[in-house]
């Protein structure tokens, strides 16, 4: 893994000291998870990747989805959570990658999707990193940006509010992927979750 920068630092700091109880401050949220999964449209035997796959909440959908002939990978920069993502058995379901996002050790176009939750508040080029997603993806690939509540949902957690130049708002978030070569194809915005899905442009 490359030397890493002070946004980085600040990424692994944040979630390192949140990891052993993560899934427990979130206990309710696998049935979100598995319905984003679902719109994927994964089929048996696809290659999928959750991006920044924290404690892998997803991959137990992301394994059903594609079928042990399939292959799962989960990438993370912080590995305390990949510590309690083995500890949960999540690691039989996809293999765990300590990887940067921005910099992936995959081939190009070598996948089918990307599923990404949380991610993108986090990413510190997101435009660059959105194109390092879009590279490991094959043509006509998905791109899946998730989270399971809402934008005002999440901000009222936060004790912030919703500004216009908030990075998902969708003409913000539309524009970005467009740019990194991305077609968006569906957007939501509810209390329960949000979900944009996108299509790597050939």
């Amino acid at each position: 893994m490359r030397c890493m920068s002070d946004d980085h630092t600040h990424v692994q700091e944040f979630f390192t000291a949140r990891a052993a109880d993560w899934d427990r401050r979130f206990p309710d949220d696998g049935p979100a998870y598995a319905a984003a999964v679902a719109e994927l449209g994964l089929r048996e035997g696809g290659r999928v990747l959750d991006a920044g796959c924290g404690t892998g909440r997803a991959l137990p959908a992301l394994r059903a989805a594609v079928g042990r002939s399939g292959v799962v990978l989960g990438a993370d920069l912080t590995p305390a959570m990949l510590r309690e993502a083995a500890r949960a058995g999540r690691n039989r379901d996809g293999a765990l990658l300590l990887t940067d996002v921005a910099a992936l050790p995959l081939r190009s176009s070598s996948l089918d999707a990307v599923f990404a939750a949380g991610l993108i508040a986090h990413l510190p080029q997101p435009g660059e990193n959105l194109r390092e997603l879009r590279r490991v993806v094959r043509p006509g690939g998905v791109l899946a940006l998730f989270h399971p509540v809402g934008r005002a949902a999440l901000a009222a957690r936060q004790g912030r509010r919703l500004t216009p130049d908030d990075l998902r708002a969708e003409p913000n978030l539309r524009a970005l992927l467009t740019g990194a070569g991305w077609r968006m194809t569906s957007y939501v915005d509810e209390d329960t979750r949000f979900l944009a899905l996108a299509v790597r442009d050939a």
